[in-house]
């Protein structure tokens, strides 16, 4: 079976509750918070009034919560800065990182593989369901459809046994990080960070452009309206097996036209694949562009939520 796992329990885990929970998000994050159901979540930016961004987050909508897992990098930025704009909200923020054991499963047979353990198999980007005391949500860590499983901290380990015992492989971080990368799938911290604006990030899914007023939504509207960009995140393949640190500039006619945030060697491609911030005018799949005597391309991105701006 065509599966494998990764613990990610280092993710951070931050749950908001209270009556203003869905208001209070709402104003504070790119996508629309306040439509969401129980059974359902979405991929959000945090920005400055500056409209960098702070932070991304998966957020999932549960029956008395909202349930946002982010990178560990950003674990405590994140709830002090939800934190520090809970005035007169009934809200209420805690950092449950440590109460839950999170497992990312995915490949092929990861749907085949839950519904053989008689778990749950959420069909929609985002959505979440129980599985007992467990929670099965639907992402794109690497990129294709995988899914996260939340399980209390002290269940952790028999949650490992019942996947391997189902036929799931484990996996290392760097398995995939470089499947994320083949797929154009960015992770805050190497990709993302507060250098960047909404737009030049290159995640539409996470931008909601009809919901109202947050933090950051003028310059996000100001791009939008005039399309004050230069640069987007795109994937690359680049015609060598040495992958380039980040902050390596690429060239096309003799001018620097991008520049690598992440790259690994990719086996099945036989080269090296690499996000990267393009030109806007190169940022196109086929674009070429070179690495010294490599040739590097522009790719489509695998995700269909993602595309260029």
């Amino acid at each position: 079976m065509k599966a494998r796992w990764l613990d990610v329990s280092a993710r951070g885990k931050i749950r908001v509750t209270g009556e203003d929970r869905a208001r209070l998000l709402h104003a504070m994050s790119t996508n629309h918070i306040q439509q969401l159901q129980p059974g359902e979540g979405c991929y959000a930016f945090f920005l400055s009034a500056q409209g960098r961004i702070l932070a991304d987050a998966n957020i999932f909508c549960r029956p008395d919560h909202l349930l946002l897992d982010t990178e560990p990098e950003v674990r405590g930025k994140l709830f002090e800065h939800i934190d520090k704009y809970i005035i007169a909200d009934d809200a209420y923020v805690q950092d449950v990182t440590d109460e839950l054991r999170t497992i990312a499963l995915d490949g092929p047979d990861a749907a085949a593989l839950l519904e053989k353990l008689a778990a749950p198999v959420p069909p929609a980007p985002y959505a979440n369901a129980d599985w007992g005391s467990r929670l099965v949500a639907r992402t794109d860590f690497t990129g294709p459809a995988g899914f996260f499983l939340m399980a209390p901290a002290a269940e952790g380990e028999a949650l490992i046994r019942e996947l391997e015992a189902a036929g799931a492989s484990p996996a290392t971080a760097d398995e995939f990080r470089l499947t994320q990368i083949e797929n154009g799938k960015p992770r805050y911290g190497e990709d993302l960070s507060e250098r960047f604006l909404a737009q030049e990030a290159n995640q539409p899914h996470a931008l909601h452009f009809s919901k109202g007023c947050y933090l950051g939504q003028e310059i996000v509207e100001r791009v939008r309206s005039r399309g004050q960009i230069h640069r987007v995140l795109m994937p690359l393949e680049i015609d060598t097996a040495t992958p380039p640190p980040p902050k390596t500039k690429l060239q096309a006619d003799g001018k620097d036209v991008a520049e690598i945030t992440s790259s690994a060697f990719s086996p099945a491609r036989g080269k090296v694949v690499a996000l990267a911030y393009v030109r806007t005018d190169l940022a196109r799949p086929g674009a070429a562009m070179t690495l010294g005597d490599a040739r590097a391309v522009v790719k489509t991105p695998a995700c269909e939520s993602h595309s260029a701006v």
